[in-house]
């Protein structure tokens, strides 16, 4: 059927107007245009034929004056001695000039309104460059931010980029209250969908410098959440792949929940692309510290980029044996070397040697401060080595509560425990779901006795019947297995680490830890008497962001949190020392943890487990030439093969 010409016209009308505000606004200009210049007409045809109407005898100001009447009513007064039939054009145009002036500040007030909105949004093109990016929003992301600021301290200028759906005003508001002082680092927020490529390509991701994708659900959600977090963090790869024309150059490290996901990830084989399951590692690392109290603080100087960190360091070695290249550096302590063909290897061989342009793992406060001298600063003298081990015993350990990394913890543990260790999992109306969990790891490790209490850890008298004192480890952990804030989830902890510290009058046989979630509960949980405390999302946050800044140290990660590999432990100063007090240097403690095959990274004062300003005792890296007082309920803190 053939349109009509009506149809027509309103058809390319609303195509035209479809574009957009500057297509209305040429509308309007036209419009107005257009009706000036009838009415302009229509008055010089009115003096010409009634040349009475004529009352100026000027037609340039008849012009003039309609131009005026339709711009602002108030220039009608221009008439007033205008003949009645002139003035009836003289309403017209005033009327006309209201209608059409009023269309086109309607038009401008929401225009600017729009673009007022759109820098809400922050929609506008981001020009920074070597900017750190974050695509995605989630509980975590201040405290990444936290790190990132301490790892720019030392540069002039760094920035920080959030490419998230959160709203932008509410990321600016959190960060501006979380983060008052941001140094040297811009923090730049902006909305829109990270997996889209135009949005990437607006913040500039071919020029950043590295790049962190979290997950946009908790690990407490549904399975449907967290697949569908993951199939979000895989397709942010695939677009930031595509916007560097289809091979990716930049470090990439993001938060994946799944096996499968993270299998997926590993076959674009690309070393810059990271994928981490952030509770498999909350799980070893729980393991690791209910082994050796004061663990969790260690990794936190480690982990953080304030403090000592471990770097990857070449320099012209000059075949100095790995042991005595301790003693060449003022700063830093060596934990092992790094090749494309051996891979990391921490405790390397006695007789290893250095050769020129090899790569060596170093605890230090810096890689500027990382300087190996002409000939050895330090001398340790010799000290007799007692060389005791810890004898290996079953463990009781209490699990209070329920979370993922609570099936991690047991699945580590049982390649460190011996055989008849036992586990007791005490939790208010168990669901389905646990039971089976519980079930099958009953299966899995029936050398270890794991057992399911129904009953409430957050009322007193369940936990009294219990006798939290009769555990070796007391573990608190999550109430619920439903996704939950983490505030809800520590004051929950909170509660049940006061009724546990009115049950055990001392925790002197009771090892009693627990899981952070908010890094801003760290000072509140420190009242409780705790042994120890893993800040999850802090230490999370530091392992992100240290990938981000230095992909490798992945390798270093996979070694010391992984039971067939060297790890970290807090070793009681009876198993070097037979006699106390010792007053000796660091280089000396290095020397006499040499002796047992371990490397020591630093001391715990027995006497400061409980001093928070004091880091609770550890102290790491210490000048090699500093001297220290150690006391039989001190600690050395030891790269080892084990914890005995």
């Amino acid at each position: 059927m053939k349109n009509s010409l009506k149809e027509k016209f309103y058809y390319r009308l609303e195509r035209f107007m479809s574009k957009g505000g500057s297509s209305i606004f040429l509308s309007l200009l036209i419009l107005f245009i257009f009706s000036f210049l009838i009415l302009m007409g229509l008055r010089l045809l009115l003096i010409t034929l009634f040349p009475g109407l004529d009352y100026n005898g000027n037609p340039f100001r008849d012009i003039w004056i309609t131009f005026l009447e339709m711009t602002a009513t108030g220039n009608m007064n221009q008439d007033n001695l205008a003949p009645a039939w002139l003035k009836v054009m003289t309403v017209i145009s005033g009327l006309t000039g209201v209608i059409l002036l009023s269309m086109l500040i309607g038009f401008i007030t929401t225009s600017l309104n729009k673009m007022l909105y759109e820098f809400r949004k922050g929609r506008g093109k981001i020009i920074e460059s070597d900017h750190t990016l974050i695509l995605g929003w989630n509980e975590r992301v201040v405290d990444i931010i936290r790190e990132l600021i301490l790892a720019n301290e030392s540069e002039r200028k760094a920035t920080v980029v959030i490419l998230s759906e959160a709203d932008k005003e509410y990321m600016d508001d959190l960060i501006s209250k979380r983060l008052p002082d941001t140094m040297t680092t811009d923090i730049i927020t902006t909305q829109g969908d990270y997996a889209n490529i135009n949005e990437l390509e607006r913040v500039n991701v071919k020029e950043s410098k590295s790049i962190i994708i979290l997950a946009n659900c908790t690990e407490s959600a549904s399975k449907d959440k967290k697949v569908a977090s993951d199939v979000q963090s895989i397709k942010s790869i695939l677009a930031i792949t595509s916007c560097q024309g289809g091979k990716n150059e930049l470090p990439i490290v993001a938060e994946v929940f799944t096996e499968e996901k993270r299998e997926i990830i590993s076959f674009f084989e690309d070393e810059n692309i990271i994928a981490i399951d952030s509770w498999t590692i909350m799980g070893k690392l729980l393991v690791q510290t209910s082994l050796t109290s004061g663990l969790e603080m260690v990794y936190n100087e480690i982990l953080s980029f304030d403090g000592c960190e471990v770097y990857f360091h070449e320099d012209q070695w000059n075949n100095i044996n790995f042991y005595d290249l301790a003693y060449y550096l003022e700063d830093g302590i060596p934990l092992g070397t790094y090749s494309e063909e051996e891979g990391l290897v921490l405790r390397p061989d006695r007789d290893t040697v250095l050769k020129n342009g090899d790569q060596v793992v170093i605890l230090a406060e810096d890689d500027s401060t990382i300087k190996l001298g002409p000939s050895k600063r330090f001398s340790p003298k010799s000290i007799p080595l007692k060389d005791e081990k810890l004898e290996q015993v079953q463990k009781k350990i209490l699990i209070l509560g329920w979370h993922k990394v609570a099936e991690i913890f047991i699945e580590e543990a049982t390649d460190y425990l011996i055989e008849d260790s036992e586990f007791d999992i005490l939790f208010h109306k168990p669901p389905a779901e646990l039971q089976e969990m519980i079930i099958d790891l009953k299966e899995e490790y029936p050398e270890f006795k794991i057992n399911l209490i129904d009953s409430n850890p957050l009322a007193i008298e369940c936990l009294e019947k219990v006798n939290p004192s009769q555990y070796d480890n007391v573990i608190v952990l999550s109430q619920s297995m439903k996704e939950e804030s983490a505030d809800k989830i520590d004051s929950d902890t909170l509660i049940i680490l006061l009724m546990l510290r009115k049950i055990i009058k001392d925790f002197e046989n009771t090892h009693l830890l627990t899981q952070v979630l908010n890094s801003e509960n760290q000072e509140i949980i420190n009242q409780t008497d705790v042994d120890d405390f893993i800040i999850s999302n802090k230490l999370i946050t530091m392992i992100l962001a240290q990938l981000s800044e230095e992909p490798l140290i992945k390798t270093f990660y996979d070694d010391i949190f992984s039971e067939d590999g060297s790890e970290i432990y807090v070793k009681p100063t009876t198993l070097y020392f037979e006699e106390f007090p010792q007053k000796i240097t660091f280089a000396e403690a290095m020397e006499i943890a040499n002796k047992r095959d371990e490397i020591c990274l630093g001391i715990r004062k027995g006497n400061l487990s409980k001093d928070v300003s004091s880091n609770f005792g550890v102290k790491l890296n210490l000048e090699k030439d500093e001297q220290i007082e150690l006391n039989e309920h001190d600690f050395l803190v030891v790269l080892s093969e084990d914890e005995l």
